[in-house]
C-alpha cells in the first residue's frame, strides 16, 4: 500500500512538475537561453549591433572572417582598409573602426551616388595575436609586450601582407632594416587574395589603406607614375587632415606593396601613415575624410549649391 501511495505522489509531482515547464512564460524562455550564451557569442552580437552592414570578403590563414562594413547605394564607390599589419599597427584597425562608428552616425547624410565601404582588419590572425579580439576593440585590450606586437605584424604563414602584392614582388622583402617573408607568389595569402578579388569585383573609384607609423599622406606609383586622380585624393587628405603629403613612400625600399598594386592595376589609392602606433588621430583622419566624402559626392537637386571656402 505504502509503495502504492508513493508511487502516485511521484506521478502527481512530475505532471504538475512538467505542467509548469510546458507553460513557462516566453519571457522566460529567452532568459535560459540568454544563460547558455557563451560570452563570446554575447560580445559578437554586441558588436553586429553596433556596425553597419557587413558581409564576408574571405578568410584568414586561421580560418577568421575579413568583414566588410557598407554604407550608401551609389555608383561611385570609396573603400577604406586597416589592419593589415594586425597587431603591430593595431591602430590603423581602431581608426578604421572609428570610422564605422562615424558611418553608423552619420550614413544618411552620404551624398547619394556615394558608396562607402571599410574593411577594417585584413590581417585578423595578427590583431587576434595582441589584442585577442578580431572585431570591435578597446586600446586596454593591446598586448603592452612589444615582441608580442611586432610578431603579430604578419598572418598566419608568417607572411608580411602589404609584401604580398603584384608589384615589384618578391619572396623576401624588408621591413625598416630586417628581412621579411613576401609569401611565396604574389597573392599567394587568402587575405591578399580576399582584397584582389574584393577589388576586381567592386571596381572602387579610390581606395584608402592605413598604416604606422611616420605621419604623412603617400602616393602609390608602380614605376607607371603617380595617377592624377590618385594626386587630387592625396591633396584633399592631406589639405584637411594636416598630414603632409608624399609622392612616394621612400624611407626604404618596399616591394609587393598594396597601394602600389592598386596604382598598377589603374586604381587611384594612397597610404595613410598614422604618426605613432598607439594613437587614432581621429579628429585628423575624420577631416580627411569628410574631404573625400565631399570631393567624390554629388549634391542633390534639393540640396542648395553653395561655395566652399579654405581655412
Amino acid at each position: 500500500m505504502k509503495k502504492t501511495i508513493i508511487i502516485l505522489i511521484v506521478i502527481i509531482l512530475l505532471a504538475v512538475a512538467g505542467f509548469y515547464i510546458i507553460n513557462l512564460p516566453s519571457g522566460e524562455e529567452v532568459d535560459t537561453e540568454e544563460q547558455t550564451k557563451t560570452e563570446e557569442q554575447k560580445n559578437n552580437e554586441q558588436v553586429q549591433e553596433e556596425t553597419g552592414p557587413k558581409s564576408v570578403i574571405g578568410t584568414s590563414v586561421e580560418g577568421r572572417d575579413i568583414n566588410a562594413y557598407t554604407y550608401g547605394t551609389g555608383d561611385t564607390h570609396l573603400l577604406f582598409v586597416g589592419g593589415i599589419h594586425g597587431g603591430y599597427s593595431w591602430n590603423t584597425a581602431l581608426v578604421a573602426y572609428e570610422l564605422i562608428d562615424y558611418l553608423n552616425a552619420n550614413a544618411d547624410t552620404l551624398a547619394d551616388n556615394l558608396k562607402v565601404t571599410v574593411i577594417p582588419v585584413l590581417n585578423p590572425d595578427g590583431l587576434n595575436e595582441a589584442v585577442g579580439a578580431t572585431d570591435k576593440f578597446t586600446k586596454a585590450q593591446v598586448s603592452t609586450s612589444e615582441d608580442v606586437r611586432a610578431a603579430s605584424r604578419f598572418n598566419g604563414n608568417t607572411v608580411d601582407l602589404n609584401r604580398n602584392f603584384d608589384c615589384d614582388w618578391q619572396s623576401e622583402g624588408t621591413w625598416q632594416t630586417k628581412t621579411v617573408s613576401g609569401g611565396s607568389a604574389a597573392f599567394s595569402e587568402p587575405e591578399a587574395q580576399a582584397i584582389k578579388n574584393y577589388i576586381e569585383s567592386n571596381d572602387p573609384e579610390a581606395v584608402v589603406v592605413w598604416y604606422s607609423s611616420a605621419g604623412g599622406v603617400f602616393a602609390s606609383n608602380c614605376h607607371n607614375g603617380v595617377l592624377a586622380e590618385t594626386r587630387e585624393i592625396l591633396n584633399v587628405f592631406a589639405k584637411a587632415s594636416g598630414y603632409k603629403a608624399y609622392d612616394e613612400f621612400n624611407f626604404y625600399e618596399i616591394t609587393g606593396d598594396m597601394t602600389n598594386w592598386l596604382a598598377k592595376i589603374g586604381t587611384p589609392s594612397i597610404s595613410v601613415l598614422l604618426t605613432t602606433h598607439d594613437d587614432t588621430e581621429w579628429s585628423k583622419n575624420r577631416a580627411g575624410i569628410e574631404a573625400l566624402f565631399e570631393y567624390y559626392g554629388e549634391e542633390t537637386e534639393e540640396t542648395p549649391t553653395t561655395e566652399t571656402g579654405t581655412e
